[in-house]
């Protein structure tokens, strides 16, 4: 998974660059597929303010009913933070769900120890 969005980020940031169009082909359907994996991951987890970013991006580079902003100058911006998007879902740290024995040992009672118990096995061993 972070292969692949890094490899998402790593194309928008080659379009910077003047290239073929059939790369900018290839990059609207790269950023898709990387769009609606997040999406769909995300719809299950209940992060709807990431799905409705991601959604905002699958418009914006969808290869089936493409929007052309003719002008480069207007795509530079979209494709850096697009590609900065890509990468901090990438490579940001997730919290790791606590592990079994750690939740149960929240749980579980500490046993005080008063001072009068210390004082009768004192008064017990003499």
């Amino acid at each position: 998974m972070k292969v692949f969005l890094a490899i998402c980020a790593i194309c928008c940031f080659a379009a910077i660059f003047k290239l073929p169009i059939e790369y900018y082909t290839f990059l609207r359907t790269i950023v898709s597929l990387g769009a609606l994996l997040l999406i769909y991951i995300w719809t299950k987890q209940k992060h709807f303010l990431w799905v409705i970013i991601f959604i905002l991006v699958l418009i914006l580079f969808n290869p089936l009913f493409p929007i052309y902003l003719h002008r480069k100058s207007i795509w530079i911006p979209l494709d850096v933070i697009t590609g900065l998007l890509f990468l901090l879902i990438a490579f940001y740290p997730k919290k790791q769900p606590a592990k079994k024995e750690e939740k149960a040992a929240e749980f579980l009672p500490i046993q005080k120890a008063y001072a009068r118990d210390r004082i009768v096995s004192a008064k017990r061993e003499i």
